[in-house]
């Protein structure tokens, strides 16, 4: 009740982005955590007698718990501050503008690729080469490490500059640095091949640098497609992908301690910077965290402008959701390793080498495992993870822990945190990520780049049998520990403390079952439908332009509309008509706010777009914020009122 009424009181009336909030607001959080694990060791842990392996066991759980509070507390710290730059850089904009056109810096723009089809490059190119800066100043490398003639003759026809090396030494890194080798622009921005610059991204991030200190300027990476989880789960629209946490929530507040990282993609870097340290580091298969680290030795710094500046295609299939997370994973546990990273690299402060640590990575996956063992084994051994008292006490510690935490979350990440749905995917990655933890710590240098698959789509339904096998033999073994335990002739277990077993039991077995549920793939479109509500032409009749994509178009007419034929002429602003096969009529209750409760046809317009007018519908598209997003609905808001109401008060504002 206590743990409520702070949050009723507090929180609840002040602003997220208050760093005096935050900061009570996270106190509050970590000193209800250390009362827990306090409560923990003195009355749990040391009390339990040395009676053998059961001993040992208590012990085990105990330092897991402890590295989890570790985690946490380093979390609230880091979360305590907030910053938004975008005012900062309004200010900055002005004075980095107002010379000639003459005398600003040089820009390069370096599109590493290896293996992505054309779908995938061609929007990036077209892109960059839109970019909102003077062209003289301004050069796009599209740096090809699959030597592809035909990727050549594309870039020659749009003016990007492609380049190609001997060999593909060191991956990524290896193909920037070669980038290095023949181009000589000021600064040089990064995009992976399949993420699109919006075309002001120049003007918002290069007048961070009139701070000669700052060697890089780091963007949020926002995505154009559903990630596996969000599709697999079915939540598109009601829970934003993965990333979402990062990118809007702990990114900035990471930022607000000056130590804000790199992400590779939808950066720009200061080249004395990158030369000062002997170009992108290759020791590392995650070379942007490294390279962050290598320039903190050197006394630069990173900053992070949180503002939607480009585009991206999030991992298609859990294949490439896998391989770009193992990639992440080993690459932080190398750190640990090198010479320039937060353990050994010099010009660190001793709070910088704390928060550079891999911690989330050695952590949560741990932690999530043990969740699931921990009832298991006393439901078929009858060991004890700690000295119980009573029912009461263990309640009334761990109860508004748990209680600060989630309210924390769903104050701090509204919309982007969901407690239920969270620890279910956190769950379901436990089994591909924990032997990529152990395996990267025995031997951090054991595995190569792999670039992760995009463009491939999912033409037809997968399965992820290895995590489904793993997920299922945990359900079976905890459904069937409660069922033997539930026959007085086969209990293992008794006491008050099978009643927390029980219930432990029974909300992994919830967690599991939808975990479960991401192994399932749901196919994908491969060509991305943008929703947009906006006048159209088909053949004469006046309709709105419900959603677009590079090959097909949905338009709203109404009703009474007929046509001659299925071969239409679409016209929309800005384009020369377009040729178009009516393939599919549908009729629903408009949802276009200008159609009113009118019935109207929905048509499926398809056609092929060639040359100059392909490249300004990938403008359109891509760099225009036609971007499915989920509503911004602030749950902390709406919890919170039905709390209120059930106090008897009413919320107003």
């Amino acid at each position: 009740m206590l743990v409520i009424a702070f949050f009723l009181l507090g929180p609840s009336n002040w602003s997220r982005h208050q760093s005096w909030a935050r900061a009570t607001t996270c106190a509050f959080v970590a000193a209800v955590a250390l009362r827990y694990i306090v409560w923990r060791f003195t009355e749990t842990v040391l009390p339990y007698p040395n009676d053998g392996a059961n001993f040992y066991w208590v012990w085990f759980v105990f330092i897991v718990e402890l590295l989890a509070f570790s985690e946490v507390v380093l979390f609230l710290i880091l979360m305590s501050r907030y910053i938004d730059r975008s005012v900062e850089v309004d200010e900055l904009a002005r004075s980095f503008f107002a010379r000639p056109e003459s005398e600003l810096p040089s820009v390069d723009i370096f599109i590493p690729t290896y293996n992505e089809p054309l779908d995938v490059l061609e929007r990036t190119i077209v892109g960059a080469l839109a970019l909102d800066y003077p062209k003289d100043k301004l050069a796009v490398y599209v740096l090809d490490d699959g030597r592809r003639d035909w990727l050549r003759t594309f870039c020659e026809g749009r003016g990007a500059i492609h380049v190609t090396r001997t060999d593909n030494a060191h991956a990524k890194a290896g193909n920037m640095n070669n980038g290095l080798r023949v181009s000589s622009g000021d600064f040089i921005a990064v995009f992976d091949a399949d993420f699109v610059p919006y075309r002001r991204f120049l003007r918002r991030t290069l007048p961070f640098f009139l701070d000669e200190t700052i060697g890089i300027v780091q963007t949020p990476q926002h995505f154009f497609n559903v990630d596996p989880v969000q599709s697999n789960l079915g939540l598109e629209n009601i829970w934003p992908d993965e990333q979402r946490l990062f990118f809007d929530e702990i990114a900035p507040s990471r930022d607000g301690w000056d130590v804000s990282f790199c992400c590779g993609s939808c950066s720009i870097a200061r080249r004395t910077a990158v030369d000062m340290i002997g170009g992108f580091p290759t020791e590392s298969i995650t070379e942007d965290l490294l390279t962050t680290l290598s320039m903190l030795n050197k006394g630069y710094k990173t900053r992070y402008l949180n503002e939607r500046l480009s585009m991206g295609l999030a991992a298609e299939n859990l294949t490439g959701y896998f391989v770009q997370r193992e990639r992440w994973c080993q690459g932080g546990i190398q750190t640990l390793y090198l010479h320039n990273g937060p353990l050994r690299g010099p010009g660190l402060s001793l709070f910088q080498r704390i928060m550079f640590l891999p911690m989330s990575w050695l952590v949560q996956y741990l932690v999530r495992f043990a969740v699931l063992l921990v009832p298991i084994v006393y439901l078929w051994s009858g060991a004890l993870p700690l000295y119980f008292t009573n029912v009461a006490d263990y309640v009334s510690n761990q109860i508004p822990l748990l209680t600060a935490y989630f309210l924390l979350m769903l104050w701090l990440a509204p919309t982007r945190y969901l407690p239920l749905v969270s620890t279910a995917v956190g769950t379901f990655a436990t089994f591909r990520m924990l032997p990529t933890v152990l395996s990267s710590l025995v031997r951090p240098f054991g595995k190569p780049f792999k670039v992760t698959p995009k463009g491939s789509g999912n033409e037809a339904n997968q399965f992820d049998a290895y995590t489904f096998t793993w997920i299922a033999a945990f359900i079976v073994v905890t459904a069937a520990g409660l069922l033997i335990n539930i026959v007085p002739e086969t209990a293992h277990i008794e006491g008050s403390f099978s009643t927390i077993a029980a219930l432990w039991s029974g909300l992994n077995v919830v967690v599991l079952v939808i975990a479960s549920l991401i192994c399932f793939e749901k196919p994908r479109r491969l060509l991305q439908a943008f929703k947009l509500d906006e006048a159209a032409d088909v053949d004469g009749s006046a309709g709105r332009l419900v959603s677009l994509s590079l090959d097909k178009a949905v338009v709203a007419v109404p009703t009474e509309t007929r046509f001659k034929s299925t071969r239409v002429t679409l016209n929309l602003e800005g384009f020369a008509p377009l040729q178009a096969e009516l393939k599919q009529v549908t009729q629903r209750r408009g949802d276009i706010s200008r159609s009113g409760d009118q019935r109207r046809y929905y048509l499926h317009l398809h056609f092929d777009l060639r040359g100059f007018e392909r490249d300004k519908m990938i403008i359109k598209l891509y760099t225009g914020n036609y971007s499915q997003e989920v509503p911004d609905i602030d749950k902390v808001a709406i919890s919170v009122n039905l709390m209120l109401r059930a106090f008897g008060r009413t919320r107003t504002a």
